[in-house]
């Protein structure tokens, strides 16, 4: 199990098994994100199992609206949303959090290490939309894709999130999953780069 050191406190990421059967439970749709949701992807189309990185962290998504149904299954835990910049504060239970809060970090207890990262998406009726650029939406039923494992982001939509600031991980995974996304994929991706970038060096690689 990966180790990470923070300035809040020890990452030990839950496996993603135990993070299925706590989110079996939520009754709204959630769904595994991150370099998880890029294994999982790469799993199901071939079979393998990436081996060039272990993962600091696991991200499960949710959609803001159903966000209290989220505290309310992890009533027992300590969670703690992400604020600018750079602070964490308690998230109690019944409590709305503010539209640019995004990011929660959850664990069994205050003084134990941080286990899952909860990622906030935004939505506008029956359309997500992207938090970084609200001119980048697509439905709701295309945003995640439920196959033999847990329910996971579309790796088109996860590689937009990598396309920031990519890391040496994030260029791996985009090498890993670009052979796996269809001809309409790459062109939602390209077109959402061009519209949050202007250009971006991966678009060169979508066309």
């Amino acid at each position: 199990m990966s180790r990470i050191e923070t300035p809040w406190g020890v990452w030990e990421a839950a496996p993603l098994s135990e993070a299925e059967k706590l989110f079996a439970g939520l009754r709204v749709p959630w769904w595994v994100a991150g370099g998880h949701a890029v294994e999982l992807a790469v799993r199901q189309a071939t079979g393998a199992v990436l081996d060039y990185r272990e993962h600091a962290d696991l991200d499960i998504g949710v959609l803001r609206r159903d966000h209290l149904a989220v505290r309310e299954l992890l009533a027992d835990w300590d969670c703690q949303v992400a604020e600018p910049p750079g602070t964490l504060r308690p998230w109690v239970r019944g409590e709305p959090l503010p539209d640019g809060a995004h990011d929660v970090w959850v664990r069994e207890h205050p003084e134990g290490p941080w286990r899952i990262q909860v990622m906030i998406e935004d939505s506008d009726g029956d359309e997500w939309v992207y938090r970084r650029d609200p001119r980048v939406r697509r439905p709701l039923g295309t945003l995640t894709i439920a196959d033999d494992g847990p329910p996971r982001l579309s790796p088109e939509v996860q590689l937009l999130y990598k396309a920031k600031c990519p890391r040496p991980k994030d260029e791996i995974d985009l090498a890993r999953v670009l052979p796996l996304l269809s001809v309409l994929q790459r062109r939602w991706l390209a077109r959402a780069l061009r519209t949050e970038h202007g250009s971006h060096p991966w678009c060169a690689l979508l066309d």
